[in-house]
């Protein structure tokens, strides 16, 4: 039985409904079902194999990935793939905007995208046909960005995107500073491809060349790029690195492609026209006896699962449709599938190992060991049943780094039998379906953290509050009651430092073929020395890439300074606080101020009304009024609450402050030429205006503020959740490589 979040992300994301929003699946066990019937009807005996590929859904022991339980089944024109790669930009404009049409078409049916605009010329290159200078990469991707606002994928969301540009670049400089201008290529994830030349030119100081086309641009420092990167992650959050040439050395399909991009979130690098069919072993519900000396995964249980997870991601490419004939061709010609886990981290809590500990490190690396271990035997068995993949070449797949490193049982099976899928493993980033299997942790994420409110919506509309807790932590207060210490292995996200995510990382890399989606969530008040080494440790630590996330001025963040309590006193004859609040006279003098916002139709009026009181005028309410239909329902909130506050007196500057802290996810807007983050800001910034005009605050006051702001997380591992773009809660996080609401499920990337 689904309560709380999951029933909410179940009915919202992945329930099936008719075209009038009436529901064709009624409970969670008909989806599964649906699932289950879909993936089966390849199969010789189709009514077997959908009573086992149930039998690991039911309780959620193996999550396919949203698109295939949102969509396998449900007769609609969507792919069960989650992303794609696209093909090889053209350096000319036909061909440029016809992979603009078919990155619409892509995204119109579901799926993410992945790019890499290394291959147009740099910005000022000439281009002889019309005797111009070119534009660059740079305005191009502004064009797709701009499509991805608008096609709404599969029918209810936005897309996501990954940008790639390789190290060697002329444009690379501006690709990295790209998204420190607020608002801009807000679809896109960006990442730099870093080759091993260019590391080793960073080790050694050296000059790096800038070259497109066979031709040198400029030479710049390898380390002062290398900086350039680094000092944009820190201010901005991006880019992330791809480790490119260990990727294509790595890759089992060497011998066959070229790989230049990875989906949106980077678990996939991915040849042109690739595709992203994904699957997530729970290891949170194959603990046994948690939380006891004797807690262990429970391996039988995994060993049944496995083989059951590969037949049934297999089976998604025949029975999926595709977007583009190409996409479909390149699946199916080398039918590879990222197995992957979630709930790592509940495993561990529950197995009483701390994340990021040897022990840790140990454990996981078992685990991730066996799990490689079964999906190359179950492929293998699958392709003596079915056939292996159509360019499957044994002495050339055999030869490859990641299949020497196997056992010999398995590469002398691969020998005798070939292998079904190309590639097997990956960890992708799990954000809704976790949640709807009750809060596990994201895939291989640490727990970002162990409770938290939420607002749930009930079927007459009305809100409530309601405690969301983590999997792990919920098991355990069940079984030793709320007021049992938590142990020292219960660790979030807060209390790691950097290393302690890149050495888990780099644990499961090992065992994984394909990548991994992680992301180091870090403190604002990280200096950037501490900062800086960050993606040199990953490629020393043979990971495949990475990405850091720490909150920062552009992104934006709700800052909460702790406010002290009102009591009825006068402090210094300055600030009133109340315990009940002030009665309305009858009349109130006061101001209206009007307001233009760009995405607005019609003007905002804002009007504040003052009061006397303890000898000093101070707001007392506010009203927000607009022919502004959209705006109504939150303006109406929004000025019942300020003036509750306002009528409770105290120092009520802070509710500009609040104000002003929030960042539109979408971008701001340019108001009398300063930038403004959001409309809720430019309001603050009115009622400021009138504070300081009633002399309610002075000038000098917004000096302080500002300090305040950078002053406000001073704990070296506090994390600051941002404003989700569809619920508005502050409880957006950055995790493996996307963007989740943990308040509404909301997800970039699903």
């Amino acid at each position: 039985m689904l309560d709380g979040i999951a029933a909410q992300i179940w009915d919202m994301k992945y329930r099936l409904k008719g075209p009038e929003g009436f529901p064709i699946d009624r409970t969670l066990e008909d989806s599964w079902m649906r699932v289950a019937n879909a993936l089966s009807v390849t199969e010789e005996d189709p009514a077997f194999w959908s009573k086992e590929f149930y039998s690991v859904l039911e309780d959620f022991k193996f999550l396919p990935a949203g698109r295939i339980i949102a969509g396998a089944g449900s007769d609609r024109r969507v792919t069960l793939f989650n992303c794609f790669v696209m093909g090889t930009i053209p350096d000319d404009m036909g061909g440029i905007f016809e992979n603009l049409k078919e990155a619409a078409l892509t995204m119109q049916q579901g799926g993410g995208i992945g790019y890499d605009f290394s291959s147009l010329r740099p910005k000022g290159a000439v281009v002889k046909g019309v005797c111009a200078d070119a534009s660059g990469p740079l305005p191009f991707m502004d064009v797709w960005d701009a499509m991805c606002k608008t096609i709404m994928s599969a029918g209810y969301r936005r897309g996501a995107m990954m940008a790639t540009m390789r190290c060697d670049h002329p444009d690379i400089e501006d690709f990295i500073s790209a998204k420190q201008e607020a608002g801009r290529l807000n679809m896109f994830n960006l990442s730099v491809l870093i080759t091993d030349p260019f590391m080793d030119a960073v080790k050694n100081d050296d000059k790096w060349d800038l070259v497109f086309g066979g031709k040198t641009h400029r030479s710049i420092g390898a380390r002062d790029l290398w900086d350039c990167i680094m000092r944009s992650t820190y201010e901005a959050a991006e880019p992330g690195v791809i480790f490119i040439d260990r990727i294509n050395r790595l890759n089992n399909l060497y011998y066959c492609e070229d790989i230049k991009a990875t989906n949106p979130c980077g678990e996939q690098p991915l040849p042109p026209y690739g595709a992203c069919d994904l699957g997530s072993i729970n290891l949170a519900r194959l603990v046994y006896a948690p939380f006891t000396p004797e807690a262990c995964l429970d391996e039988a249980e995994l060993a049944r699962i496995i083989p059951l997870a590969v037949r049934m991601l297999d089976n998604v490419i025949d029975v999926s449709t595709f977007p583009l004939e190409t996409q479909a061709k390149e699946a199916k010609s080398k039918r590879r599938v990222g197995l992957g886990v979630t709930g790592l981290a509940d495993a561990l809590i529950m197995c009483r190992v701390r994340y990021g500990s040897p022990e840790a490190i140990g454990i996981v690396g078992s685990w991730m060991e066996m799990i490689q271990r079964l999906a190359y035997l179950a492929s293998v068995e699958l392709a003596a049943e079915k056939g292996a993949f159509p360019l499957f070449d044994g002495e050339a797949y055999l030869a490859g780094d990641t299949i020497m490193g196997l056992d010999e049982e398995i590469r002398q099976s691969i020998k005798a039998n070939g292998i079904r899928n190309g590639l097997l493993t990956s960890i992708a980033p799990t954000g809704t379906i976790s949640l709807l299997a009750g809060n596990v942790s994201s895939g291989i994420e640490p727990v970002f953290s162990y409770e938290y409110q939420r607002d749930v919506i009930s079927d007459d509309g009305t809100k409530r509050l309601e405690a969301v807790t983590d999997y792990a932590y919920s098991l355990f207060r069940r079984l030793y009651g709320l007021e049992a210490p938590l142990p020292s292995y219960f660790v979030d996200s807060a209390e790691l430092k950097p290393e302690d995510h890149l050495v888990m990382q780099a644990a499961v890399q090992e065992f994984v073929d394909s990548s991994i989606s992680k992301t180091i969530n870090l403190p604002k008040s990280i200096s950037f020395e501490s900062f800086k080494d960050i993606y040199a440790q990953a490629y020393q630590l043979d990971c495949k890439g990475c990405t850091t996330y720490r909150p920062n001025d552009i992104t934006g963040a709700v800052l909460k300074p702790n406010r002290p309590e009102p009591v009825d006193e006068i402090g210094d004859g300055s600030v009133v606080y109340m315990a009940q609040p002030l009665e309305r006279p009858s009349d109130l003098g006061g101001s209206t101020y009007k307001i233009r916002w760009a995405d607005s139709d019609h003007s905002i009026y804002i009007t504040v009304n003052d009061i006397e009181n303890g000898g000093r005028r101070r707001p007392y309410e506010v009203f927000i009024n607009s022919k502004n239909m959209e705006h109504y329902a939150w303006t109406v909130a929004l000025t019942r609450m300020i003036s509750a506050v306002f009528r409770r007196g105290g120092d009520v500057v802070f509710v500009v402050e609040e104000l002003k802290a929030v960042f539109d996810p979408r971008g701001g807007q340019w108001v009398d030429g300063r930038y403004v983050p959001s409309l809720l800001a430019a309001i603050g910034e009115v009622i400021e205006q009138h504070l300081i005009s009633i002399g309610f605050m002075t000038p000098d006051d917004q000096i302080a503020e500002v300090s305040k702001r950078e002053q406000a997380v001073g704990d070296d591992y506090l994390l600051v959740h941002r404003q989700c773009p569809k619920c508005g809660s502050a409880s957006l996080i950055h995790e493996e490589g996307c963007d989740r609401c943990v308040s509404c499920g909301y997800s970039k990337c699903s």
